[in-house]
């Protein structure tokens, strides 16, 4: 297993969530760039948001309008982990969560192209209720 997703689980829209996603480490370094996706049934996967490298030791991040706000992404290299803080949740946000990783920095117009991305997780499912 190369990435490992974790933390989806039953909650209450308004309610928040933390998911994770644990890389190992030949496919995670600091100038990796790291995404979630999610999707819900009977949908097509869809981006949620990337954090990728900008130069340096800077970061930057970008979001798909519907989470912009309420969800955050953030990374610690340390741990090789990346990670999804998702608030103010709503039942449309019920949705199978992947994470997804590239060796690439990808230009931010390609960030939300699933073809950019190497490695994927399992996904874990988020389910919001109302």
């Amino acid at each position: 297993v190369q990435l490992q997703a974790s933390g989806g689980g039953l909650v209450r829209a308004r309610e928040s969530l933390r998911l994770s996603c644990v890389a190992s480490g030949n496919i995670f370094s600091s100038t990796s760039t790291m995404a979630w996706f999610r999707q819900a049934p009977g949908k097509e996967r869809e981006f949620v948001g990337a954090v990728r490298l900008r130069s340096g030791y800077m970061y930057e991040r970008r979001y798909v309008d519907d989470v912009k706000g309420r969800f955050t992404i953030s990374r610690d290299n340390s741990k090789i982990t990346v990670y999804l803080q998702m608030g103010s949740l709503k039942p449309e946000d019920t949705a199978v969560y992947y994470c997804a990783a590239t060796y690439r920095t990808p230009v931010i117009s390609a960030l939300s192209n699933a073809g950019m991305y190497d490695y994927w997780g399992q996904g874990t499912l988020v389910t919001v209720s109302s």
